[in-house]
C-alpha cells in the first residue's frame, strides 16, 4: 500500500467512527489571520499567494477557526492584523497565522514582506516588515497550540537589491533562518531553513496545494498532518523543496480537524506509567500482529516494523536500520492504554499512551505524537 492509499483508508475509517470536521466546533475558540501577498510595488509580482490565502483561509473556516483575510497587505494592514488576532488569541484554544508571499532572513532575523515595501537598505526591515519572532508572540497565548504556517521561502529579489549599512553585517540569506520556538507554538516552513521554495504554476503552491489536500482530513494529528503535507511536496518537486516543522510540543494529541473516534479525549498523557506485572501481561488481542508505519528520514522514507506478541513482549526495527535503533522488551496494552519498557537495545526507554484499532489501522499515541499504523502481511 503506498502512502496515499495508507492516508485515504485512514480518513474513511475515521469516517465510519463519526468523525466529521464540523465536530471541530465543540473543541474550543479558534481564531487565524491569512495573508497572501503578490502585488508587490517595488519587485515582480508574484501569481500565487493571494489564490493560496484565500483557498486557506476558506479551508480554516471548514475547520471551526473565526478568520481574517488579508490580500496584498501593506505593512499598516499587516501589523493591525497581527494586534488585532494576539487580542482574539488570548484564552482561545488555537490561534493560526498563515502567510503567503516574500520573506527573508537578515543578520539572524526572520522578516515577512508587506507589498508596499521597499527594503533599500538592511536596517529597514524593522520599518517596513513584520519580525517573525512578533508573529509568534501573538499565537503564543493559547491554551491548545500556535500556529504560524509560512510560504514565504521564494527567492527574495529584495536581497539582491538591498544595500548592507554595516560592511561586516552578514548578507540576506536565501529563505529563512531556523528558529527555535517556545511553549505551544509550531512553525511549518514550505522549505526548510536556508532554502527555497517554488512558487508553482497552477493556482497554489506545491506548499499550499499539498496542505489543503491534508488539513481537513479527521483523525490525524497536527504533526503527523505535516509529515504529510512534507512527503507531498517533496513527490511533488521531485525532492528539491523540504518543508520543515519547528517546535516542540506536548505529549497531548492535537487534531484540527476531529479526533480519531467521536467524543475520544485528548487529555494529556500521564507523566508516569506503571506497568503491569510481568508474570500476568495484559494485551488487547485486536494490537497483536505486526505493525508497519512509513517515517521521513534524511535520504527519503523509512519503514518502521512493530511486532507485538500475546505474551507481553515486543520487537522493533525499522529498514533501513540506520533510521532508528532496533529493541525489544515488555508491553503492556488494554482499554485503549498502552506501556513499553525496553529491555534490549535502548537501556532506560519507556513510552506509554493510548491507542485506537480500526481493523488494520491503529491510531496509536505516544513519546513521538499520534502516528497511524498499518496492519502488516509479516
Amino acid at each position: 500500500m503506498n502512502r496515499r492509499e495508507f492516508v485515504s483508508r485512514l480518513a474513511a475509517a475515521t469516517a465510519l467512527a463519526g468523525v466529521a470536521p464540523a465536530a471541530v466546533a465543540a473543541e474550543g475558540r479558534r481564531v487565524a489571520l491569512v495573508i497572501g501577498n503578490g502585488a508587490y510595488r517595488n519587485v515582480p509580482a508574484l501569481l500565487n499567494p493571494p489564490n493560496d490565502a484565500s483557498d486557506i483561509a476558506a479551508a480554516l473556516k471548514r475547520l471551526g477557526f473565526t478568520v481574517t483575510l488579508a490580500t496584498n497587505a501593506g505593512f499598516d494592514d499587516m501589523r493591525r492584523g497581527l494586534i488585532a488576532l494576539g487580542r482574539d488569541a488570548a484564552g482561545a484554544d488555537m490561534a493560526a497565522v498563515y502567510f503567503a508571499g516574500h520573506g527573508m532572513e537578515i543578520n539572524g532575523e526572520n522578516w515577512l514582506i508587506p507589498v508596499d515595501a521597499e527594503m533599500k537598505r538592511d536596517t529597514d526591515a524593522a520599518n517596513e516588515a513584520i519580525n517573525l519572532q512578533s508573529v509568534m508572540l501573538q499565537v503564543s497565548n493559547t491554551t491548545s497550540l500556535g500556529l504560524v504556517i509560512l510560504d514565504a521561502c521564494r527567492n527574495n529579489p529584495f536581497a539582491a537589491k538591498m544595500k548592507r549599512s554595516i560592511a561586516t553585517r552578514a548578507a540576506p540569506a536565501n529563505g529563512l533562518g531556523r528558529i527555535e520556538p517556545v511553549g505551544n507554538v509550531l512553525v511549518a516552513y514550505a522549505a526548510r531553513d536556508g532554502t527555497t521554495a517554488l512558487d508553482g504554476d497552477a493556482r497554489n503552491s506545491p506548499f499550499a496545494a499539498a496542505l489543503l489536500r491534508n488539513i481537513e482530513t479527521p483523525g490525524v494529528e497536527v504533526t503527523f498532518m505535516f509529515r504529510n503535507v512534507r512527503d507531498d511536496v517533496m513527490e511533488a518537486t521531485r525532492n528539491e523543496q523540504q518543508p520543515f516543522v519547528y517546535g516542540s510540543l506536548s505529549r497531548k494529541a492535537i487534531y484540527l480537524a476531529g479526533r480519531p473516534t467521536a467524543g475520544a479525549e485528548a487529555s494529556p498523557l500521564p507523566a508516569v506509567v506503571s506497568p503491569a506485572p510481568a508474570q500476568t501481561p495484559t494485551i488487547d488481542p485486536a494490537l497483536v500482529g505486526t505493525w508497519e508505519i512509513m517515517m521521513p528520514s534524511g535520504r527519503g522514507q523509512s519503514r518502521w516494523i512493530w511486532q507485538i506478541t500475546g505474551d507481553g513482549t515486543y520487537r522493533f526495527h525499522a529498514e533501513p536500520q540506520r533510521s532508528a535503533r532496533p529493541h525489544e522488551g515488555t508491553i503492556t496494552a488494554a482499554n485503549g492504554r498502552w506501556t513499553l519498557h525496553a529491555t534490549r537495545g535502548l537501556s532506560g526507554y519507556s513510552d506509554g499512551g493510548a491507542y485506537e484499532i480500526h481493523d488494520a489501522l491503529a491510531v496509536i499515541t505516544g513519546k513521538l505524537g499520534t502516528g497511524a499504523w498499518k496492519r502488516s502481511a509479516e
